[in-house]
């Protein structure tokens, strides 16, 4: 193997927190190619010009010569160089597929949308998805460019492709379904586009050890899908956080295992989700009768779950404030929970507004109870799932006095449902933090504190951040000092932008970590 500059900088120095994600240094890329480092899995790909494939810096082959490699920062910008995916690493297992924290807030609204589906289908255009971010295709393309290498359809399609050939090494679903799921237009145009990168048909792509099973088999037997992430990975705090506000019949959480009710566009299923720790990936089996739903679902499980976050970048920043040091040393793989679905998460925020997690939990199971909906027998695996979550409509046109809460709080819920049935985009990110909590204070009832708790929820803000809460508060404390005012703690937040939305999990979490280590103290005295 070739042999490159002794003065090609190491993976560490490589490895120092970037915002832009296309600042990648070509000899420094050779170097984690040649070492084989996951820390850069979903990171960097390479293009290797002699074949013509590309691959995750991990990829098992022979490392090709320096002269030879292309690096891309996204799988995207990979394909529209030229390059067809690799067999044998499978980029399409890569954690965190084109989430970069370096992006611009348009550029992460837009890969929100098309991971949503909004450039599924032949009859899709990057014109119609400029138009729901607010600008023209021209613009949307340049920041596309500029941050992730690739136009909006390109990191579309490769999107689709790479989560059909998934869905083929991984599931026994028909190839028929397969094209439905992964946003094809049409089973021709799906084999057309196979053929084309991988010279050769689908279905010669699927191990001989899996046979195709029925149509419909989503919603009989569920398709099982592995999602990746960069660890390291709380999974123990994940779970507990689920644990701690699950409302019977929408969601379990067993010592290894979250599942969940699915109510999408008037049909039900479940998902199940496991943690597979030696593969760093989440395992979620997932029933439904539709299988154009599986990338919304999919969707949303990584917003659940947190697993576009690159924790190492993230804590390597929030470490430079000495007082949230030993909490992110002390957690280093703790995520910041998203929700399942944005209406459901604001209900759920003004619920728990002024009471305990256990009281608002209670509350949230009173509402589900007096308007949510019977999951079809059908639906109900596993059998302990019997309800779904209460839609807009059916809150506003609910009585709410059953709840026993102040009349305030009760008007503020019924404000909600009515403002997310007249905008259907009221939990998507606007152009900033600022304009994101704006649009939600102007809903009559919803204060600061609820409107940053959706926005670090639901719509995904980094920077959201609650600084009137009482938790966070009590976290940013310092031994024996005394407790800042919500003033003082935003001034001390500045430093840690643009990831305050995770110095706030911190801080939620210090009284456990606090706990933890003088125990541990005890334990060596």
């Amino acid at each position: 193997m070739e042999q490159v500059a002794s003065d090609i900088p190491s993976t560490d120095e490589f490895n120092k927190p970037q915002l832009d994600p296309l600042l990648l240094d070509a000899e420094a890329c050779y170097r984690a190619l040649k070492s084989r480092d996951a820390r850069f899995d979903g990171r960097i790909f390479v293009g290797v010009t002699s074949t013509g494939i590309y691959c995750r810096p991990i990829c098992p082959a022979p490392s090709a010569k320096f002269k030879n490699c292309r690096f891309f920062p996204s799988a995207a910008a990979a394909q529209e160089a030229g390059y067809r995916p690799c067999l044998r690493c499978q980029p399409e297992t890569a954690p965190d597929l084109g989430a970069w924290h370096g992006t611009s807030n348009t550029v992460t609204r837009g890969l929100a949308l098309i991971a949503e589906g909004a450039l599924d289908g032949d009859t899709a255009t990057a014109e119609q998805l400029a138009a729901r971010l607010g600008m023209g295709e021209r613009q949307l393309r340049r920041l596309f460019q500029e941050h992730l290498g690739a136009s909006p359809i390109t990191v579309a399609q490769t999107r689709r492709v790479l989560f059909a050939k998934q869905l083929i090494h991984d599931t026994r679903l028909p190839m028929a379904e397969v094209a439905l799921a992964a946003g094809f237009g049409s089973v021709r145009r799906f084999n057309e586009t196979f053929q084309q990168l991988y010279q050769r048909p689908p279905t010669a792509l699927r191990r001989k050890a899996i046979t195709a099973v029925a149509q419909g088999s989503v919603a009989a037997s569920g398709v099982t899908v592995r999602l990746r992430y960069r660890p390291p990975y709380d999974w123990p705090f994940m779970l507990s956080y689920l644990k701690a506000r699950a409302i019977p019949g929408i969601e379990r959480v067993t010592e290894d295992c979250y599942a969940r009710s699915i109510a999408l566009d008037g049909q039900f299923g479940s998902v199940e989700i496991g943690h597979d720790a030696r593969a760093c990936s989440l395992v979620a089996t997932i029933r439904f009768p539709c299988v154009r739903a599986l990338p919304q679902i999919i969707a949303r499980i990584r917003r659940v779950f947190d697993l576009g976050a690159d924790v190492t970048l993230i804590g390597a920043h929030l470490a430079q404030d000495p007082q949230l040091r030993p909490l992110v040393t002390a957690r280093p793989g703790l995520r910041a929970p998203g929700g399942w679905d944005g209406f459901e998460l604001a209900m759920r925020a003004i619920l728990g507004q002024q009471v305990t997690v256990t009281a608002g939990r209670q509350l949230a199971a009173k509402l589900v109870a007096s308007c949510g909906t019977a999951l079809p027998p059908a639906a109900r695996s596993p059998a302990d799932l019997t309800m779904a979550f209460p839609t807009p409509a059916q809150v506003a046109a609910a009585d709410l006095g059953m709840l026993g809460m102040p009349n305030a709080r009760r008007q503020a819920l019924a404000n909600m449902a009515l403002a997310a049935l007249a905008n259907a985009d009221l939990f998507r990110a606007g152009g900033n933090v600022e304009e994101t909590i704006a649009k939600l204070c102007a809903i009559k009832g919803i204060g600061d504190w609820t409107a940053h708790y959706i926005a670090l929820r639901v719509v995904r803000e980094t920077d959201a951040f609650p600084a009137s809460d009482i938790g966070i508060l009590r976290g940013a404390t310092s031994p024996g000092g005394a407790r800042p005012t919500p003033k003082e703690l935003l001034q001390m937040a500045e430093a840690w932008r643009p990831w305050r939305a995770y110095a706030a999990q911190h801080l939620w979490a210090a009284d456990e970590v606090l706990l933890e280590l003088k125990n541990a103290q005890s334990d060596q005295s």
